[in-house]
């Protein structure tokens, strides 16, 4: 009668992707120059089983503008990091995460009149 029935997720079982504190501080550097330009006012971080995101978002309520997203498993392909779009599009996926981020980095370049 007082037998024990274990919890389906015992911790340290289920191995999670995430972001490292080197790569955090590339990601929030640019997130940090965005939110002062007025683009960006929020962020979202999931760390999942097979990838790792961080959302980019113009309001709080709403789809992401961007996901940044790391996949381990495309390391030796087309490489872990990954720029999509609002739409789903793929805008930039490589090997090294500074590289990857450019692509968001022109949305800083501005005329000035």
């Amino acid at each position: 009668m007082n037998s024990l029935t274990p919890f389906p997720m015992q911790p340290g079982t289920q191995e999670v992707v995430s972001f490292h504190r080197k790569e955090l501080a590339v990601i929030l550097s640019l997130y940090g120059r965005m939110v002062a330009a007025g683009e960006w006012r929020d962020y979202g971080i999931s760390a999942l089983r097979e990838v790792a995101v961080f959302s980019v978002f113009r309001r709080t309520a709403e789809n992401p503008l961007y996901r940044i997203e790391k996949r381990p498993k495309l390391r030796s392909r087309q490489g872990e990091y990954a720029v999509i779009g609002m739409d789903g599009q793929m805008l930039k996926r490589g090997h090294d995460l500074k590289t990857v981020l450019r692509v968001l980095e022109r949305k800083l370049i501005r005329a000035v009149e």
